[in-house]
């Protein structure tokens, strides 16, 4: 017979019987009550055991890594001080003047190495840094081959002597005021950096609005003389106005779209027009006729330019090729391809641009900047930001003012080195035109300079002076340099 605290049960005759049921007792009388808690203090200390596990030393100093260490010392030694870490070793006159002239400092007080031939100067890397202990044999090793190459090349000047020179307006912390010079193998004095400040320039006004065309005025090409010069429009005729008057010339008809880009020969009575209709034209001002066409543009030609000094014509446009025209023969000498897209602009020079000591800069624009750009590297310089607009085109002249014109009818004036915007214009679309016709397709600046050419989308040539009453005291230049550092794109 067997009896559990809740059933007694018999067994007899091969099989089980019941006997007996009572409830069952309960077996946790004796144990503490399970205390409900809320989810929130659940939460909380799963995240407090959380944080005494992962983040028990949540504030202490990581402990150092010695190979760490060693490979970041070498890095900045090979990043920073490449240049001055294999300079000869002073002589003994350098080394007295230097002790009797250096501001005094502290010595480290654990061992240390010399790297690089224990160069007296504090700011380049043979100060004493940390011993590493197995590094010491090729420190040994390129000490030796310093010693040897350098032997008789004399060494700089003192840290005393540097000082005596630099001036006062320029004494800084040592590190700061010595670069190498690379001819002598001598440490210099560093020019400090100066803030260009913008040149004033006087604002500029309208002068004169000229009409005639029955179209988007796209294009301006100017006379070498100064005399007159020429507009393209998409009524497809070319126009020819006096400069001094505005009094219309000429009036040359021959394309069958609209006319895209003019330019006129230096040393030559021709007139260049392409558009379009896939055509160029050279145009014969003595007779007022076409006297050449250049066939192979695929699409529609949108730029010209051609060379200052050589018989070449250059065009691009929306096959996204440029081509080179041999302006006699009509032959199409090169085809330059790799473009993706619609070729919008084109600029020769005379000079080669690969000579090494001609330096050159140009500006191209976009909706977010004008960016300068340095030749023959094509480093970027710098940006000129605040034109909220797609920039269609840019002029400059002789005096160093950049002109923007956007899409929306509104012209920047801009110190070319600065890159500061002394003057900002809307310009007001003429009688009987929409106001979103106020875009500005070309502007371009005469000869000499004091003229600026608009053309726009109300179907109007504007032309632009400057303002002769005005002065530094009535516009005064209102400039507040970058304190930050330039962006690097």
């Amino acid at each position: 017979r067997i009896i559990d605290g809740a059933l007694q049960l018999e067994f007899a005759g091969g099989s089980w019987r019941f006997l007996q049921h009572r409830p069952l007792q309960n077996t946790l009388a004796m144990e503490d009550p399970v205390v409900k808690h809320s989810v929130h203090t659940l939460v909380f200390r799963s995240l407090k055991r959380t944080h005494d596990m992962f983040l028990g030393h949540e504030g202490q100093p990581i402990p150092e890594d010695d190979l760490a260490l060693k490979a970041k010392i070498a890095c900045k030694i090979q990043s920073e001080h490449y240049q001055v870490k294999d300079l000869p070793p002073p002589n003994e006159t350098v080394a007295k003047m230097t002790m009797r002239t250096a501001p005094t400092s502290a010595k480290p007080d654990p061992p240390s190495v010399t790297v690089l031939g224990g160069h007296a100067y504090p700011s380049a890397p043979g100060t004493c840094i940390y011993r590493l202990s197995e590094c010491e044999e090729g420190i040994a090793v390129v000490k030796e081959q310093v010693a040897a190459a350098h032997k008789h090349i004399p060494t700089g000047a003192s840290v005393g002597d540097i000082y005596e020179h630099a001036g006062k307006d320029r004494i800084g912390l040592p590190s700061q005021t010595l670069v190498l010079s690379k001819g002598t193998q001598q440490l210099v004095p560093r020019r400090a950096l100066q803030t260009v400040r913008p040149e004033w320039h006087p604002p500029w006004k309208l002068m004169r609005v000229l009409s005639g065309h029955l179209g988007w005025v796209r294009c301006i090409a100017m006379e070498p003389g100064n005399e007159w010069f020429a507009t393209g429009s998409s009524d497809r005729t070319i126009k020819l106005w006096e400069l001094a008057s505005g009094r219309l010339k000429l009036t040359l008809t021959g394309h069958i779209s609209a006319v895209r880009a003019l330019t006129v020969s230096h040393r030559q009575p021709y007139l260049f027009s392409a558009g379009e209709d896939k055509q160029v034209k050279c145009w014969d001002l003595e007779y007022n006729k076409v006297v050449r066409h250049y066939h192979g543009h695929l699409s529609g030609v949108y730029c010209m330019s051609l060379h200052p000094t050589i018989d070449v014509l250059l065009t691009g446009g929306r096959d996204a090729t440029a081509r080179v025209w041999d302006m006699r023969t009509k032959a199409c000498i090169h085809t330059l391809g790799g473009h993706t897209n619609t070729v919008a602009d084109i600029l020769t020079q005379a000079p080669n641009p690969q000579t090494p000591f001609l330096r050159f800069c140009f500006a191209s624009g976009s909706p977010d900047n004008i960016k300068i750009w340095k030749l023959p590297d094509g480093n970027f310089l710098q940006n000129f930001t605040g034109h909220q607009s797609i920039v269609n085109t840019l002029a400059i002249n002789s005096d160093g003012v950049l002109v923007s014109g956007g899409d929306n009818g509104s012209l920047h004036f801009w110190d070319w080195k600065t890159g500061y915007n002394f003057q900002k214009h809307q310009t007001t679309v003429q009688p009987g035109s929409l106001d979103s016709e106020a875009g500005i397709f070309k502007c371009l600046f005469d000869v000499s300079g004091c003229r600026l050419l608009t053309a726009e989308a109300d179907k109007t040539i504007k032309i632009y002076k400057e303002d002769d009453t005005a002065t530094e005291e009535s516009h005064p230049v209102v400039w507040k340099p970058e304190i930050m550092r330039r962006k690097r794109y």
